[in-house]
């Protein structure tokens, strides 16, 4: 079975079913689906993949990620992010590449760029849009 986002449904080692709320933190290497609910702290290599109807309240950093559910808070994916038209984000979002469809929500930031996941300060976009370069934002911090 071939999943939305072109997973396959053997590729999520760890489903959380749609009946489960789970508190806590949550760490993986390969791939977890979420059909329930989830608080907490999610950290990963791999893949997290939020089914429609589920719902995430916390912190996500993973390899990729599908939304088709909902997620409360920030987001960093290392790969890729895909929003299906179900898919709501309330937080802000930091990735190297987005997929948005149709009807999807996001109420927040979003740093979508090659330079998004490199710390506050060394991010080319943040500095241009303050009106500096990255080169006159050292200086002044070496200053002080």
């Amino acid at each position: 079975m071939v999943e939305p986002g072109g997973g396959k449904a053997a590729d999520f080692t760890t489903t959380i079913g749609p009946d489960a709320n789970f508190k806590g933190e949550l760490n993986f290497d390969s791939g977890v689906r979420i059909e329930g609910r989830f608080e907490g702290k999610l950290t990963a290599k791999g893949r997290l993949h939020v089914g429609k109807g589920a719902e995430v309240k916390g912190e996500v950093q993973v390899g990729s990620l599908v939304i088709e559910g909902t997620v409360r808070g920030n987001v960093i994916s290392t790969e890729k992010i895909e929003l299906a038209s179900t898919g709501v984000v309330h937080g802000d979002i930091r990735t190297p590449r987005l997929s948005v469809a149709e009807g999807a929500t996001i109420v927040g930031n979003c740093n979508v760029s090659a330079d998004a996941l490199k710390p506050e300060g060394k991010r080319e976009g943040e500095a241009a849009a303050r009106g500096k370069t990255i080169e006159d934002r050292e200086v002044v911090s070496s200053r002080r």
